[in-house]
């Protein structure tokens, strides 16, 4: 029997479990993947409070090793369901668990377009976020894959900074905001191609180039040192919809206190429906979520 069962370990359920055993609760996490999350595959990070430069890796590190420090239990599992009652059951691939309240902290994965080779380019090549790695490529020619709002932003940052910015989407048009497009349109640096795909990752070790396939057969390579992939997220709460509000793209429908409808329930980070997923912000979520659960074990 735990006080707090954690379920994912990126920055937000890294935090949660710190600030519930600085709290004197017991905690366990669990983790079906890469303890860190998906900060682990960024190469270099550089807008963590208090770091002028790290890996990705290293900062998750960092957070596994003061939790465990602190006192954590931590499992590699995966969880299946939580039964919910006075007492919360965490049923996983390696049994049950159970603890008087659960916060779910397990994020949302970044789309993938199915291309040969994608996964192995991340962090050597393809990049998800222009406000956490945008910097890396000053001067140089990247890609934006997209045409929605999250990709046309992403392409109106890396123009500041790039000196070519490629935005190729699949269909026929842009299906982001109206202003965000004429603002697009108006750089001079950036090239929108339309009603193309990309059909091959270019490079060895890192990217070096991407090939590109437009509705009418024809193929253009480009020479870009970075891919942005902005075609959407996915939220890995479905199989928590029996205790968990989710909106209509699958985000915990809850605001910045991280309670849920569910009594002894609570959810931080990118699995939250919220405008800004950051490291920071997950942290911040973690946080307030696990002094929730301490507030709610505790009849506060």
């Amino acid at each position: 029997m735990y006080d707090i069962i954690v379920i994912g370990a990126g920055p937000a359920g890294l935090t949660a479990a710190l600030y519930a055993l600085r709290a004197n609760k017991s905690v366990l996490v669990l983790e079906k993947g890469a303890f860190g999350g998906q900060i682990t595959f960024s190469p270099k990070v550089e807008n963590i409070p208090g770091f002028v430069s790290l890996t990705g890796n290293e900062f998750a590190d960092k957070m596994v090793e003061q939790v465990i420090e602190q006192g954590a239990d931590i499992e590699p599992s995966e969880v299946f369901e939580i039964k919910d009652g006075e007492i919360k059951t965490v049923v996983t691939d390696s049994g049950e668990h159970q603890a008087k309240a659960v916060i779910i902290a397990t994020g949302a994965k970044h789309r993938l377009p199915g291309i040969d080779r994608e996964t192995d380019f991340i962090g050597n090549g393809i990049s998800f976020c222009a406000v956490c790695d945008g910097a890396f490529y000053e001067g140089k020619d990247v890609c934006v894959l997209g045409g929605g709002n999250s990709a046309l932003q992403e392409a109106l940052l890396l123009s500041d900074l790039c000196n070519k910015v490629y935005v190729v989407q699949n269909l026929d048009k842009l299906t982001g905001e109206g202003k965000l497009a004429d603002m697009l349109c108006q750089k001079s640096n950036v090239e929108i191609i339309t009603s193309t795909v990309i059909i091959e990752l270019l490079g060895d070790d890192e990217l070096n180039g991407v090939k590109i396939k437009s509705d009418n057969g024809e193929t253009r390579k480009l020479d870009v040192d970075g891919l942005f992939v902005a075609i959407g997220l996915i939220p890995q709460n479905e199989i928590f919809k029996n205790v968990l509000p989710l909106d209509s793209y699958g985000y915990a429908d809850v605001d910045e206190g991280c309670k849920t409808s569910t009594k002894g329930i609570f959810v931080a980070g990118d699995c939250r429906k919220k405008r800004v997923r950051q490291v920071a912000t997950a942290c911040s979520d973690g946080a307030i979520a696990a002094l929730a659960a301490c507030d709610y074990i505790e009849g506060r």
